[in-house]
């Protein structure tokens, strides 16, 4: 059993000061018997987050420990699952229909979620933009509402960066400058003005709702020769690695309130699971820098005497993501 945590720890001052406050007894007992092990990512600025990162790791991907590359193929994954054609042999990216906030220092990106897209507004919006990509040689395909995959040799190792850095965030160091990219950043140019003026966001906007006037690109390269297991996200835990990430909104919309409940929930709820399972059980907890395993180690008799008096700094543990 492999439970992965994103957003377990934040560099926010207010959620560091949120952590203090929080009582976890089964995530206290679990970093008890568990030992650590090594740890992946550096620092919030890097392109792809500890957690995916981790997952990267568990299912066996070749990946840099540090993020910094930025080409991880979770869009080749997700046709794969969806048995999209060409999805081993092509290269893949994601694009998440976004919006765009101009401000006064700059241009930052709205969490998707708040958009409030179903299925039809979503395929309505993707065949709206499709004949841009399609004049350029890209193939598109609907998968979810904020999750359009799309095909195209230049996605091929091309470092982007996960949309979980860009949320609340000013666009633009996170935007791909590398001459691979020249075409994808002129596509969002073009998706741009189609969509300023659309009726689509005219009715958007009577509603009360947040225009669609961009999309952001991650998850691009080609899957790897083996093929990685498959990954429930909160789903119960098994032998494949399990994503529980019910910290994440609370975290990019810095509800702290909430994302002390939502730890709360998990102490009882998975981690105690985890907890009570005995054997091979490994913990992943992943912040905005660093993830870090924990997983049984052989001990000696001592140290298994003296592991119940063992107090795990668990804020400590923490605050380091």
């Amino acid at each position: 059993m492999h439970l992965i945590v994103p957003f377990a720890g934040t560099v926010s001052d207010a959620g560091r000061q949120a952590l203090q406050t929080l009582v976890l007894p089964q995530l206290d007992k679990l970093l008890a018997r568990l030992a650590p092990g090594a740890v992946l990512g550096s620092d919030e600025f890097s392109l792809n987050t500890p957690h995916e990162l981790a997952l990267a790791q568990a299912w066996g991907w070749p990946a840099t420990a540090d993020g910094a590359t930025g080409a991880l193929p979770f869009a080749a994954k997700a046709a794969d699952s969806l048995q999209l054609p060409e999805a081993h042999g092509a290269a893949w990216g994601q694009l998440v229909p976004v919006h765009l906030d101009v401000g006064n220092e700059g241009i930052s990106l709205t969490d998707p979620r708040a958009l409030q897209l179903d299925e039809a507004a979503s395929r309505e919006l993707l065949a709206i933009v499709r004949a841009l990509f399609e004049s350029e040689g890209f193939a598109l395909h609907w998968a979810a509402p904020l999750q359009w995959l799309a095909t195209h040799p230049s996605f091929d190792t091309l470092p982007s960066a996960s949309i979980d850095r860009v949320i609340g965030r000013n666009v633009a160091r996170w935007l791909p400058d590398q001459r691979a990219a020249r075409l994808v950043r002129r596509l969002q140019n073009e998706v741009q003005m189609v969509l300023y003026t659309h009726a689509v966001n005219d009715r958007r906007e009577a509603a009360g709702l947040p225009t669609v006037n961009s999309f952001w690109l991650s998850g691009c390269g080609r899957l790897p020769p083996t093929q990685p297991a498959a990954v429930a996200t909160a789903a119960p835990l098994g032998a494949h690695p399990t994503l529980d990430d019910r910290l994440r909104g609370p975290a990019l919309t810095e509800d702290w309130a909430a994302w002390c409940e939502a730890w709360r929930a998990l102490d009882a709820g998975p981690i105690a699971d985890l907890q009570r399972g005995g054997g091979a059980v490994q913990l992943t907890l992943c912040g905005e820098r660093l993830a870090q395993t924990w997983a049984p180690q052989p001990r000696s008799w001592w140290q298994q005497l003296t592991t119940g008096w063992r107090k795990p700094a668990t804020h400590a543990v923490l605050e380091a993501l």
